[in-house]
Protein backbone atom coordinates (compact mmCIF):
# COMPACT_ATOMS: atom_id res chain seq x y z
CA UNK A 1 0.00 0.00 0.00
CA UNK A 2 1.42 3.60 -0.69
CA UNK A 3 0.19 6.52 0.98
CA UNK A 4 -0.10 9.87 -1.22
CA UNK A 5 -0.86 13.45 -0.10
CA UNK A 6 -0.89 15.27 -3.23
CA UNK A 7 -3.43 15.75 -6.14
CA UNK A 8 -0.37 15.58 -8.58
CA UNK A 9 0.42 12.19 -6.91
CA UNK A 10 -2.49 10.30 -7.26
CA UNK A 11 -3.37 11.55 -10.01
CA UNK A 12 0.34 10.03 -11.65
CA UNK A 13 -0.43 6.52 -9.97
CA UNK A 14 -4.14 6.05 -11.24
CA UNK A 15 -2.86 6.98 -14.80
CA UNK A 16 -0.17 4.28 -14.85
CA UNK A 17 -3.00 1.72 -13.55
CA UNK A 18 -5.53 3.09 -16.31
CA UNK A 19 -2.72 2.63 -18.73
CA UNK A 20 -2.30 -0.57 -17.90
CA UNK A 21 -5.83 -1.41 -18.39
CA UNK A 22 -7.08 -1.51 -14.44
CA UNK A 23 -10.02 -0.70 -13.47
CA UNK A 24 -10.27 1.69 -10.45
CA UNK A 25 -12.35 1.49 -7.20
CA UNK A 26 -12.73 4.53 -4.98
CA UNK A 27 -14.23 4.76 -1.52
CA UNK A 28 -13.75 8.16 -0.66
CA UNK A 29 -13.85 9.00 3.83
CA UNK A 30 -13.75 11.59 6.30
CA UNK A 31 -11.65 9.21 8.09
CA UNK A 32 -12.14 7.65 11.68
CA UNK A 33 -12.69 4.49 10.05
CA UNK A 34 -14.70 1.17 11.55
CA UNK A 35 -15.99 -2.03 9.90
CA UNK A 36 -18.56 0.08 7.83
CA UNK A 37 -16.18 1.71 5.90
CA UNK A 38 -14.42 -1.50 5.56
CA UNK A 39 -17.23 -3.17 4.01
CA UNK A 40 -16.85 -0.64 1.44
CA UNK A 41 -13.30 -1.30 0.93
CA UNK A 42 -13.85 -5.24 0.77
CA UNK A 43 -16.44 -4.67 -1.73
CA UNK A 44 -14.12 -2.32 -4.03
CA UNK A 45 -11.00 -4.82 -3.78
CA UNK A 46 -13.19 -7.47 -5.02
CA UNK A 47 -14.71 -5.38 -7.94
CA UNK A 48 -11.42 -3.77 -9.03
CA UNK A 49 -7.82 -4.46 -10.25
CA UNK A 50 -6.78 -1.31 -7.82
CA UNK A 51 -8.43 0.45 -4.37
CA UNK A 52 -8.17 3.45 -3.86
CA UNK A 53 -9.41 5.10 -0.31
CA UNK A 54 -9.46 8.90 0.24
CA UNK A 55 -9.19 10.46 4.06
CA UNK A 56 -10.29 13.98 3.80
CA UNK A 57 -12.06 15.85 6.65
CA UNK A 58 -14.20 18.61 4.39
CA UNK A 59 -14.32 21.78 5.63
CA UNK A 60 -17.13 22.99 3.25
CA UNK A 61 -19.95 20.49 4.31
CA UNK A 62 -19.62 21.68 7.96
CA UNK A 63 -22.07 23.89 8.60
CA UNK A 64 -21.37 23.82 12.44
CA UNK A 65 -17.41 24.69 12.94
CA UNK A 66 -17.68 22.99 16.14
CA UNK A 67 -18.67 20.31 14.78
CA UNK A 68 -15.68 20.30 11.80
CA UNK A 69 -13.08 20.85 14.89
CA UNK A 70 -14.02 17.82 16.98
CA UNK A 71 -14.33 15.33 14.11
CA UNK A 72 -11.88 12.22 14.71
CA UNK A 73 -8.67 12.21 13.05
CA UNK A 74 -6.80 9.56 13.15
CA UNK A 75 -4.72 9.04 9.49
CA UNK A 76 -1.96 6.42 10.94
CA UNK A 77 -4.37 4.12 12.64
CA UNK A 78 -6.77 4.42 9.37
CA UNK A 79 -3.62 3.41 7.29
CA UNK A 80 -3.26 0.32 9.38
CA UNK A 81 -6.61 -0.61 9.15
CA UNK A 82 -6.66 -0.26 5.25
CA UNK A 83 -3.14 -1.79 4.73
CA UNK A 84 -4.46 -4.95 6.67
CA UNK A 85 -7.15 -4.81 4.48
CA UNK A 86 -4.86 -5.39 1.08
CA UNK A 87 -5.50 -1.92 -0.31
CA UNK A 88 -3.41 -0.35 -3.09
CA UNK A 89 -3.46 3.53 -2.40
CA UNK A 90 -4.50 5.69 0.38
CA UNK A 91 -4.74 9.38 -1.00
CA UNK A 92 -4.45 11.63 2.55
CA UNK A 93 -4.71 15.22 0.86
CA UNK A 94 -4.43 18.58 2.41
CA UNK A 95 -7.56 20.98 1.92
CA UNK A 96 -4.86 22.98 -0.76
CA UNK A 97 -5.03 19.97 -2.87
CA UNK A 98 -8.76 19.16 -3.07
CA UNK A 99 -9.22 23.05 -3.58
CA UNK A 100 -6.41 24.71 -4.90
CA UNK A 101 -8.43 27.98 -5.02
CA UNK A 102 -12.22 28.28 -3.52
CA UNK A 103 -14.72 26.11 -5.01
CA UNK A 104 -17.64 28.66 -5.65
CA UNK A 105 -19.85 25.98 -7.42
CA UNK A 106 -23.78 26.00 -5.94
CA UNK A 107 -25.43 22.90 -7.42
CA UNK A 108 -29.32 22.76 -8.34
CA UNK A 109 -30.73 19.52 -6.74
CA UNK A 110 -34.24 20.28 -6.90
CA UNK A 111 -36.27 19.08 -4.01
CA UNK A 112 -34.22 16.27 -2.73
CA UNK A 113 -31.57 18.34 -0.54
CA UNK A 114 -34.09 20.55 0.37
CA UNK A 115 -34.95 18.07 3.37
CA UNK A 116 -34.08 16.41 6.38
CA UNK A 117 -30.54 16.78 6.49
CA UNK A 118 -30.93 19.81 3.96
CA UNK A 119 -33.50 21.85 6.47
CA UNK A 120 -31.00 21.25 9.52
CA UNK A 121 -27.22 21.40 8.37
CA UNK A 122 -27.86 24.01 5.45
CA UNK A 123 -24.76 23.85 2.77
CA UNK A 124 -23.86 20.62 3.77
CA UNK A 125 -24.91 18.49 0.73
CA UNK A 126 -23.47 21.71 -1.94
CA UNK A 127 -19.84 20.73 0.05
CA UNK A 128 -20.44 17.22 -0.61
CA UNK A 129 -21.27 17.61 -4.05
CA UNK A 130 -18.40 19.83 -3.99
CA UNK A 131 -15.60 17.43 -2.01
CA UNK A 132 -17.03 14.41 -4.07
CA UNK A 133 -17.10 15.77 -7.71
CA UNK A 134 -13.29 17.09 -6.84
CA UNK A 135 -12.17 13.95 -5.71
CA UNK A 136 -13.86 11.83 -8.59
CA UNK A 137 -11.74 14.81 -11.11
CA UNK A 138 -8.88 14.04 -9.01
CA UNK A 139 -8.69 10.20 -8.95
CA UNK A 140 -11.09 9.43 -12.05
CA UNK A 141 -12.46 5.59 -10.73
CA UNK A 142 -14.56 3.38 -12.78
CA UNK A 143 -16.64 2.60 -9.38
CA UNK A 144 -17.08 4.39 -6.27
CA UNK A 145 -18.79 3.18 -3.02
CA UNK A 146 -20.96 4.96 -0.65
CA UNK A 147 -22.64 3.51 2.71
CA UNK A 148 -26.30 3.35 2.72
CA UNK A 149 -26.48 4.90 6.14
CA UNK A 150 -26.34 8.11 4.53
CA UNK A 151 -29.16 7.94 2.88
CA UNK A 152 -30.00 11.15 1.55
CA UNK A 153 -26.22 12.04 0.59
CA UNK A 154 -26.12 8.93 -1.84
CA UNK A 155 -29.32 10.39 -3.50
CA UNK A 156 -27.48 13.62 -3.70
CA UNK A 157 -24.34 12.16 -5.54
CA UNK A 158 -25.82 10.23 -7.29
CA UNK A 159 -28.13 13.25 -8.78
CA UNK A 160 -24.70 15.09 -9.34
CA UNK A 161 -22.75 12.00 -11.26
CA UNK A 162 -26.16 12.61 -13.49
CA UNK A 163 -25.74 16.08 -13.71
CA UNK A 164 -22.43 16.43 -14.40
CA UNK A 165 -22.27 13.60 -16.69
CA UNK A 166 -19.52 11.86 -14.69
CA UNK A 167 -18.32 8.47 -16.17
CA UNK A 168 -18.28 6.40 -12.76
CA UNK A 169 -20.49 3.83 -11.34
CA UNK A 170 -22.11 4.35 -7.88
CA UNK A 171 -22.22 1.42 -5.95
CA UNK A 172 -24.68 1.70 -2.81
CA UNK A 173 -23.77 -0.36 0.15
CA UNK A 174 -26.02 -1.84 3.22
CA UNK A 175 -25.67 -0.26 6.36
CA UNK A 176 -23.22 -1.50 8.82
CA UNK A 177 -24.31 -1.92 12.45
CA UNK A 178 -22.85 -3.22 15.71
CA UNK A 179 -24.25 -6.26 16.88
CA UNK A 180 -26.38 -4.29 19.17
CA UNK A 181 -28.29 -3.20 16.46
CA UNK A 182 -26.16 0.66 16.54
CA UNK A 183 -25.40 1.76 13.30
CA UNK A 184 -21.85 2.14 12.57
CA UNK A 185 -20.72 5.51 12.11
CA UNK A 186 -17.41 7.80 13.36
CA UNK A 187 -19.46 9.88 15.46
CA UNK A 188 -19.76 6.61 17.57
CA UNK A 189 -16.51 7.53 18.96
CA UNK A 190 -17.64 10.90 20.88
CA UNK A 191 -20.27 8.40 22.74
CA UNK A 192 -19.74 6.96 26.24
CA UNK A 193 -20.38 3.54 27.16
CA UNK A 194 -23.49 4.08 28.62
CA UNK A 195 -24.82 6.85 25.71
CA UNK A 196 -23.80 4.12 23.10
CA UNK A 197 -25.83 1.59 25.24
CA UNK A 198 -28.74 4.41 25.32
CA UNK A 199 -28.15 5.00 21.42
CA UNK A 200 -29.04 1.44 20.16
CA UNK A 201 -32.67 2.30 20.92
CA UNK A 202 -32.73 4.37 17.98
CA UNK A 203 -32.41 1.43 15.41
CA UNK A 204 -34.26 -0.78 18.00
CA UNK A 205 -37.45 1.39 17.53
CA UNK A 206 -36.79 1.99 13.91
CA UNK A 207 -36.94 -2.10 13.64
CA UNK A 208 -39.77 -2.12 16.03
CA UNK A 209 -41.94 0.05 13.78
CA UNK A 210 -42.31 -1.44 10.92
CA UNK A 211 -44.80 -4.46 12.90
CA UNK A 212 -46.63 -0.86 12.82
CA UNK A 213 -47.42 -0.35 9.26
CA UNK A 214 -50.39 -2.50 9.18
CA UNK A 215 -52.28 -0.95 11.45
CA UNK A 216 -50.75 2.84 11.31
CA UNK A 217 -50.90 5.59 8.96
CA UNK A 218 -47.57 7.36 7.64
CA UNK A 219 -48.53 9.87 10.52
CA UNK A 220 -49.01 7.45 13.38
CA UNK A 221 -46.08 5.55 12.82
CA UNK A 222 -43.99 9.12 13.06
CA UNK A 223 -45.26 10.01 15.76
CA UNK A 224 -44.78 6.74 17.67
CA UNK A 225 -40.71 6.69 16.83
CA UNK A 226 -40.75 10.07 17.74
CA UNK A 227 -42.42 9.95 20.84
CA UNK A 228 -40.81 6.67 21.82
CA UNK A 229 -37.46 7.79 21.48
CA UNK A 230 -37.88 11.12 22.94
CA UNK A 231 -39.13 9.66 26.53
CA UNK A 232 -35.53 8.31 26.13
CA UNK A 233 -33.59 10.01 28.86
CA UNK A 234 -30.21 11.59 26.56
CA UNK A 235 -31.76 10.71 23.45
CA UNK A 236 -33.71 14.10 21.43
CA UNK A 237 -34.94 13.37 17.80
CA UNK A 238 -34.43 16.55 15.55
CA UNK A 239 -36.33 15.16 12.47
CA UNK A 240 -37.85 11.85 11.92
CA UNK A 241 -39.42 11.43 8.52
CA UNK A 242 -40.92 8.91 6.21
CA UNK A 243 -40.44 9.32 2.40
CA UNK A 244 -40.24 8.48 -1.32
CA UNK A 245 -36.94 6.17 -1.38
CA UNK A 246 -37.10 8.17 -4.82
CA UNK A 247 -37.85 11.46 -4.29
CA UNK A 248 -37.04 11.82 -0.43
CA UNK A 249 -40.05 13.72 -0.33
CA UNK A 250 -42.05 13.02 2.80
CA UNK A 251 -45.24 10.86 2.71
CA UNK A 252 -49.09 10.91 3.38
CA UNK A 253 -49.82 7.09 2.82
CA UNK A 254 -48.06 3.69 2.00
CA UNK A 255 -48.77 3.72 -1.25
CA UNK A 256 -45.11 4.42 -2.46
CA UNK A 257 -43.17 1.37 -3.89
CA UNK A 258 -39.95 2.50 -1.77
CA UNK A 259 -40.69 3.67 1.72
CA UNK A 260 -37.71 4.53 3.96
CA UNK A 261 -37.94 6.39 7.17
CA UNK A 262 -34.82 8.46 7.91
CA UNK A 263 -33.92 10.02 11.21
CA UNK A 264 -31.51 12.12 12.96
CA UNK A 265 -31.00 12.18 16.85
CA UNK A 266 -29.24 13.52 19.36
CA UNK A 267 -27.57 11.70 22.05
CA UNK A 268 -26.34 14.08 24.74
CA UNK A 269 -24.27 16.36 22.22
CA UNK A 270 -23.58 13.65 19.86
CA UNK A 271 -26.10 14.27 16.43
CA UNK A 272 -26.33 9.93 15.15
CA UNK A 273 -28.50 9.41 11.69
CA UNK A 274 -29.81 6.37 10.76
CA UNK A 275 -32.72 4.87 8.20
CA UNK A 276 -34.94 1.82 7.99
CA UNK A 277 -36.96 0.48 4.50
CA UNK A 278 -40.38 -0.35 4.71
CA UNK A 279 -40.97 -1.49 1.59
CA UNK A 280 -38.36 -1.86 -0.94
CA UNK A 281 -38.52 -1.59 -4.57
CA UNK A 282 -38.21 -4.45 -6.44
Amino acid sequence: MILVKTAKEVQSVVASLHLEGKTIGFVPTMGALHEGHLSLVKQCIADNNACVVSIFVNPTQFNNKEDLEKYPRTLDRDCELLSKAGVDIVFAPGVEDVYPEPDMRQFDFGQIDKVMEGVHRPGHFNGVAQVVSRLFDIVKPDKAYFGQKDFQQLAIIRAMVKQLGLPVQIVPMPIMREASGLALSSRNERLTNDQKEIAVNISKVLFESREWMADCTVEEVVEKVVSKLNSIEELEVEYYEIVDGYTLQSLANWNSSYVVGCIAVYCGNVRLIDNVVYKANS
